[in-house]
């Protein structure tokens, strides 16, 4: 049966890459974006398809569509973007979220909404499991989406116990892949646009904090799992790759793979920067049969690629 599928913030990283997964399955996809982080070029080779339609909408206003399904992914997820405008932040994930909740409750839709990694804040419980409550500053430069991505859960389970809504909650970890912002501050886009430049890489710390890299495509793969669950299963899960790396690791096998000659220079670590954070994929394991499928080597490979295209783009166009 094809279904009629709301994507918001489908325009940009994550969302594009879930646009064109959903099409591909046959599925009539409704892409929403107001475009603040969001770039209509990550969408312009599905402008001609016959299943997908594209509305420049913020979703802190109320939208108005017949649709089966919703992914929630609109809000700015890099901490360069959500600090631009802190207040716009917090209504994308409360007000936003109501909308759409609000949205989902009225055609009786399902609606995946897309928490994060950072509701842990900086975690004294690793790896973090969907049990643990975090540690989180409130009132941070980083609360604004630490908290607001919070707030929004609480919504998400009250629209169930009190609305019957039926929702999906995953938190993602850090993930990668092509269509990344070239400028949205993140250390695997960071570090490859740096390092194709031929600039200084730069490393906040040490570089012995620690992340977990999941490849976009694995990524899109258990959003996928996750809506097909059965309505009793609600989340909230974790989805990532739970292989651990250091920054330090990152940047010295992202100037290997660029074959670059860029140095390393270290700065103070930013204010409420985690230092450390891994997933506990156990109940992903379980629940939904999966388990990221690419190494991170590879994936970097497929990323390194596409930044090095679009430089050259940009280049030309220069």
């Amino acid at each position: 049966m094809i279904k009629t599928i709301l994507v918001t913030g489908g325009a940009g990283f994550l969302g594009s890459h879930l646009c064109e997964r959903l099409l591909e399955q046959g599925n009539e996809v409704i892409c929403v974006d107001n475009c603040f982080t969001g770039n209509k070029e990550n969408i312009y080779h599905l402008n001609t398809h016959p299943r997908f339609e594209f509305f420049r909408h913020d979703i802190t206003f109320p939208l108005y569509v017949e649709v089966d399904e919703i992914y929630n992914l609109a809000c700015p997820a890099s901490p360069i973007h959500y600090q631009l405008d802190p207040v716009q932040t917090t209504k994308t994930s409360v007000t936003g979220v109501i909308n759409m909740l609000g949205l989902a409750k009225r055609v009786k839709s399902k609606i995946l909404h897309a928490s994060t990694s950072e509701v842990y804040g900086d975690p004294e419980m690793h790896p973090q499991p969907e049990s643990y409550w975090g540690n989180v500053n409130p009132i941070g430069p980083r609360s604004c989406y630490d908290e607001g991505k919070r707030c929004a859960e609480a919504l998400c389970f009250d629209y169930l116990r009190q609305h019957g809504v039926n929702i999906k909650i995953p938190r993602i970890f850090n993930t990668y892949g092509p269509r990344m912002h070239i400028n949205d501050g993140r250390v695997v886009s960071n570090f490859i646009v740096q390092a194709l430049r031929g600039d200084a890489i730069t490393i906040y710390g040490a570089g012995s904090q620690t992340r977990s890299f999941c490849y976009v495509d694995d990524m899109i793969d258990a959003f996928v799992r996750l809506m097909n669950t059965s309505d009793e299963f609600s989340g909230p899960i974790n989805l990532g790759n739970p292989n651990e790396f250091t920054i330090l690791e990152l940047a010295e096998k992202v100037v290997e793979l660029t074959n670059s000659k860029s140095e390393l220079v270290f700065r103070d670590l930013p204010e409420d920067d985690p230092k450390q954070r891994k997933p506990d994929i156990t109940l992903a394991a379980k629940v939904l049969e999966w388990s990221p499928q690419i190494p991170l080597e590879e994936g970097l490979v497929k990323t390194i690629d596409y930044f090095d295209n679009y430089l050259k783009r940009a280049g030309s166009d220069a």
